[in-house]
């Protein structure tokens, strides 16, 4: 592998999708400039997205399974990119073989255990349509939001948030149980206690770094307000209190004592799965959630743009955003913000709208690309 190069622009040059949703075989070169897909509803330019956002740790933006992304009919496919970082040129993969379980993950040909490997090479932050009612959907979703700014950071993340969540299943399935094994449930609570503030500590830190960065960063004249954000939690509320093993020997004891309370709710109430993100309009000092539809996709793009900053900062090298239909609910003075800030970063975007025209201000900047009308029998199309 070539030596690590701090501070080196990543970009993707080269993407191959085989038998991914809709793409019987689709080959893209990029120039290293940003990338807007255009295309009419149906031609797969989410889906291209949705292939790139593979390329790193977890299930994608989507979160499908692995046959509900391969083309009608075929049972598995393959998505191949080739990308500059880091450590040079890599050619970097994943997908699916049928009859095989699990996902295939690839680089430069060589089997890998697992996604974390992929961080090494390419770090990927998005924004979609789906995450436009952030502010006004449920904590658990505002969770998985952050989670994926602290991923995109530290690869173990994931990992650590995995095993929390089978450790909290499995305690409610053995509080459903009234002759439950003791000992069994004292280490289950031992590992939700350790796991649980590892989880909380991490997205602590990732929004106290997000906050100074909010601070300081030019937020393109005033077009993006900046956010306030904060965790809200028992445990969170615990970590500014209390070391981090003074809060695990509080929530193993608080477990222990609360499992009466929790075989009656069906459910355990405390823990990292109970927090919540809380976002506020900082200049107008009110909630996201009470601000206007417009004000929060600003607020939402302010803040993947101070993530996409972050990452730089704390990794040396800048991420690669996929922003899906983003200049359609931006009007033309924040569209041109969001050009001159992407550039500022220094990092390639991969965008998509069914017209070309909104990106008018991204000329030099970006390099447009045509989709093909193709037959589209699982697009799974926004």
């Amino acid at each position: 592998m070539t030596d690590f190069r701090p501070e080196a622009k990543v970009r993707v040059s080269h993407l191959r999708l085989s038998d991914f949703r809709n793409h019987a075989d689709l080959a893209l070169d990029f120039s290293g400039r940003s990338v807007v897909l255009v295309g009419q509803n149906g031609v797969g330019k989410t889906n291209v997205l949705e292939a790139l956002s593979l390329l790193a740790p977890g299930r994608g933006f989507r979160r499908a399974t692995l046959a509900e992304m391969a083309r009608l009919g075929t049972g598995g496919f393959s998505v191949l990119a080739e990308v500059e970082g880091a450590f040079g040129a890599v050619r970097i993969g994943t997908g699916s073989v049928p009859g095989e379980p699990g996902r295939r993950v690839l680089v430069d040909g060589e089997p890998q255990k697992g996604s974390e490997r992929l961080s090494d090479h390419l770090r990927l932050i998005w924004l979609i349509p789906a995450m436009d009612g952030l502010f006004i959907g449920s904590a658990g979703d505002r969770r998985r939001f952050l989670d994926r700014l602290v991923l995109a950071v530290d690869p173990a993340h994931g990992r650590r948030v995995s095993a929390y969540e089978q450790a909290v299943a499995s305690r409610n399935r053995l509080l459903e149980t009234r002759d439950a094994d003791m000992a069994w449930l004292d280490a289950i609570e031992t590992e939700i206690a350790t796991t649980g503030v590892a989880v909380a500590a991490a997205r602590r830190e990732t929004v106290h770094c997000l906050t100074r960065l909010i601070e300081t960063r030019p937020d393109g004249d005033g077009a993006f307000p900046r956010a306030t954000v904060q965790l809200a939690g028992d445990v969170d509320t615990a970590l500014d209190e209390a070391p981090a093993a003074d809060v695990e020997d509080w929530l193993r004891a608080d477990l222990r004592a609360g499992r009466s309370r929790d075989r009656a709710a069906g459910r355990t109430l405390v823990g990292a799965h109970r927090s919540d993100l809380s976002v506020r309009h900082a200049e107008k000092n009110m909630p996201a959630s009470a601000s206007s539809t417009g004000e929060q996709k600003a607020l939402l793009t302010g803040l993947v743009l101070a993530q996409a900053a972050l990452v730089t900062e704390l990794t040396g090298s800048p991420p690669v955003l996929l922003l899906d239909e983003v200049a359609a609910h931006l009007d033309a003075r924040r569209r041109r913000a969001l050009v001159d800030l992407i550039a500022a970063l220094g990092v390639q975007a991969f965008m998509t709208g069914t017209d070309a025209a909104p990106f008018e201000g991204f000329s030099g900047e970006a390099e447009i690309i045509v989709i093909p009308d193709v037959p589209a029998p699982n697009s799974g199309e926004f």
